[in-house]
């Protein structure tokens, strides 16, 4: 979390534990309280490194999932594989108390462990993540109704390199305002492994998690960026976390989904503010 109090010192600290565990990899950066950072939909765990500050103080678990950041892919359903790999990670490590920062599908996975880890889960953090995205994306469609083998799917991974590659730049173009950011986006989609972008991409559609957050006890703020416009994302919000008591909504202005490229130092601090109780 870019200036949470103190620079950036700690590269002596850090280290890579695990390797992976099944569906997970975990690298530990600084000492303290557990804060648990994870990532989007194919990005890798050092996202989040630029907004890392007070090491002294926190615990810095950085996640990266099977099927990205050259971790080795797990079977279907990758969610809950890479699910299950989160719950006993914390399970096995004992820990007293966490914070969870989610962005997009990060968001889910951190809503699941808040649901599961009620007593543990102090704070949780969710950056631009909604419980349901097909409600958004394919409003009305069944999650039954969704497969791994459709049209769709199977021409995604029919594609040679330079097909796929196309295929996503213009997704990866309406993602971020910065546009030097936007090759490192295509660059993590086109190295992830296709079979588990493309029916990872499924269990996402197929997923919903509005019922669990009746089960979270924890504080939790809600990141949003105004994209397409503020009024619409206002109202995704509202609508999609209506079964969550406990929250509160920040809309950065002038940010698409990677909210920590576009506005770095105000997402770290709205984030410090936050787990500090400022």
């Amino acid at each position: 979390m870019k200036q949470f109090t103190l620079l950036f010192t700690a590269l002596f600290m850090t280290i890579l534990t695990y390797g992976q565990t099944s569906g997970i990899s975990v690298e530990k950066i600084g000492k303290g309280e557990v804060v648990i950072f994870l990532p989007g939909f194919t990005c890798p765990g050092d996202i989040w490194k630029d907004m890392i500050t007070d090491s002294d103080k926190y615990q810095y678990h950085l996640i990266s999932y099977a099927g990205f950041n050259g971790n080795t892919p797990v079977e279907m359903p990758w969610y809950e594989n890479v699910k299950e790999s989160l719950l006993s990670y914390i399970k096995e490590n004992n820990f007293d108390k966490i914070q969870l920062i989610g962005h997009s599908v990060g968001g889910n996975f951190a809503v699941d462990i808040a649901a599961e880890y009620k007593n543990i889960v102090d704070k949780v953090v969710l950056i631009d993540a909604l419980p349901c995205m097909r409600e958004v994306m394919m409003p009305g469609v069944l999650a039954e109704n969704i497969q791994y083998k459709n049209p769709y799917n199977d021409k995604l991974l029919a594609m040679n390199s330079d097909e796929f590659r196309n295929s996503i730049e213009m997704l990866a173009v309406n993602m971020t305002n910065k546009k030097e950011k936007v090759k490192d986006i295509i660059s993590w989609i086109v190295e992830s492994d296709r079979k588990t972008y493309v029916y990872g991409y499924t269990d996402l559609l197929k997923l919903d998690l509005r019922e669990k957050l009746k089960d979270i006890k924890s504080e939790v703020l809600i990141v949003v960026a105004p994209f397409p416009s503020e009024a619409i994302a206002k109202s995704t919000i509202d609508s999609q976390y209506i079964n969550l008591e406990n929250k509160r909504v920040e809309i950065i202005a002038d940010t698409k989904h990677f909210i920590m490229f576009d506005q770095a130092e105000l997402l770290s601090k709205t984030i410090n503010n936050f787990i500090s109780n400022e």
